[in-house]
Formats: C-alpha cells, sequence, structure tokens
C-alpha cells in the first residue's frame, strides 16, 4: 500500500463530513488535503484511543519528531511520507503542523475549560490552524481568507463539541466552559451522568447561537476572489450547519446518543453547495 493510498484509507474509514468535501478537488489537491486529514487522525487516535496518558505522552512525542524530520526531508511514518511532497507547494507552515500536535496534548492537560476564552485557545490548536492549513491547500491568494479559515475553524469545533458533548464526558472531558454552566445552572455532574433538562437545552441553545454566529463571521470574511477556490470549506460548513440544526430540531438530546446525518444527506449538501460555487 502506498502512502497516498494509506491516507485515502484512513479518510474513508472515518466516514468524516471533511471527506466529501475533497471529492471535487483537483487530484493534487485531494491528494495533498487527504494527507492532511489522515495525519490529523493519527494525531487525535493517539489521544483517543490511549488510556495510558504516560504512552499517549510518548507517542505524541514522536509525532513531534516525525513532523520536524518531515519538515527535513526525512519522514517515515505513511502519512507523512505523502504530505510532505505537497508542504513547499501549498506553503504548509510547520509551526501549525506543530500547533496540531500542542492541541492533542491540551486533552491530556486538562478536561475543563473556565470560560470561553480559554476554550478558543483550545480551539485554535486543534481546529483553526487545520483550517488554515487546509485553505493554503485548497487555494488562499488573499491573505484574509487565512481569517476565514481560522474563523471557520472554530465553527466547525465548536459543532463537534455541542455533538459530542455526551460521548466526551463518559470520557471524563467537558469542553463546555464552566463559565456558560454557571450562567445556566447546570453542573458538572449533570453532563456527566447524562441529566437532560429544560436548563441543559437553555444551554446548548446558547452554544449553538454561538456556533452558528461563528459560522457567519467566517462567511463575512471570504474574499470573493478565492470563494471559488475555497469551495471545500464550504461544502464543509454546509454539512456542518445542517447537523447543528438536526441537533436543535432534536432537542440537544445529546447525552446519551450521538447525532448524526446520512452519508447520502451529506453528498447531496456537497454536491448542492459545490455546483452553487
Amino acid at each position: 500500500m502506498s502512502p497516498d493510498e494509506y491516507c485515502q484509507q484512513k479518510a474513508a474509514q472515518s466516514g468524516s463530513s471533511f471527506y466529501y468535501s475533497f471529492l471535487f478537488l483537483p487530484q493534487a489537491r485531494r491528494r495533498a488535503i487527504t494527507a492532511l486529514y489522515a495525519l490529523c487522525r493519527e494525531v487525535d487516535d493517539t489521544v483517543d484511543d490511549c488510556t495510558d496518558v504516560a504512552i499517549a505522552r510518548t507517542k505524541l512525542h514522536w509525532w513531534r519528531q516525525e513532523i520536524a524530520a518531515m519538515l527535513d526531508g526525512a519522514p517515515t511514518h505513511p502519512v507523512t511520507k505523502a504530505l510532505q511532497p505537497h508542504l513547499a507547494t501549498y506553503r504548509l507552515d510547520g509551526a501549525h503542523l506543530q500547533a496540531i500536535v500542542d492541541g492533542m496534548e491540551m486533552d491530556l492537560d486538562q478536561t475543563r475549560y473556565l470560560d470561553y476564552i480559554g476554550l478558543q485557545r483550545y480551539c485554535w490548536h486543534v481546529a483553526g490552524v487545520v483550517g488554515i492549513l487546509s485553505a493554503s491547500i485548497f487555494g488562499a491568494t488573499d491573505a484574509q481568507t487565512l481569517r476565514y479559515a481560522e474563523q471557520l475553524g472554530l465553527a466547525f469545533q465548536l459543532t463537534n463539541i455541542i455533538r459530542d458533548v455526551g460521548e466526551d464526558a463518559r470520557k471524563g472531558r467537558i469542553y463546555l466552559p464552566v463559565s456558560d454552566l454557571q450562567q445556566f445552572g447546570v453542573t458538572a455532574a449533570d453532563i456527566l451522568n447524562a441529566r437532560h433538562s429544560e436548563k441543559f437545552e437553555n444551554l446548548m441553545r446558547f452554544e449553538s447561537q454561538r456556533a452558528q454566529a461563528a459560522y457567519d463571521a467566517a462567511f463575512a470574511l471570504l474574499p470573493a476572489v478565492d470563494r471559488r477556490a475555497q469551495r471545500p470549506g464550504l461544502i464543509m460548513a454546509a454539512i456542518y450547519r445542517a447537523l447543528l440544526d438536526e441537533i436543535e430540531h432534536d432537542g440537544f438530546h445529546v447525552l446519551q446518543q450521538r447525532i448524526s446525518l446520512t452519508p447520502i444527506r451529506k453528498l447531496w449538501l456537497a454536491w448542492k453547495t459545490y455546483v452553487r460555487g
């Protein structure tokens, strides 16, 4: 199996909404973004699949070294071998690639965030920099496009947090800021014990509105000159906003289930957004 085939398999197996946005890209850009996505999945799985914190830290340290080796032209892992040829072509910043590892390590260091400012810092590391790197691969000609992509990454991560409240709680993590919980009278115990209530719905409606505002802020930043090139990001946004609408329509019952869209609906949204341009 070639490095590109390994990354393609990794992306396809995930079932992520991101995969659908790659389908409409030219071959070279598709290979690059698939390799970037596969790298993110590998690093993320290091934390999610490892129950021993010490071992997880050791693995993350290995990934830091492997990314450094890739930047020096000597990758050894299939995903870094696949990504390395695209670094110069799309001007991918090594500091941003290392920042992704920093974000994953934050999951080992803390399971709560006191306020939204702290949560935003986490979101930047695990999603904002990924947005910037992705926009570079898609073809950004205006510096403001990278600001759009960073903001869109924030919107995506806020949506993930809303969708995964119950799943994260079962891992002992609560990403919703403590200040937000206090504002709406929801306790950490309510979330950890999956106690759905009117207060919880009000809290989640507030979080959903914040995510929707992040999408609106991102779209306002996207320069017209780069809109066509950035269609993959717009496809992802269409899918993620549809998911957010679905979660709200379901009454924010996310503590005991993981709400998702069907593959055919994701594909339909992707095609509709692509055609619209």
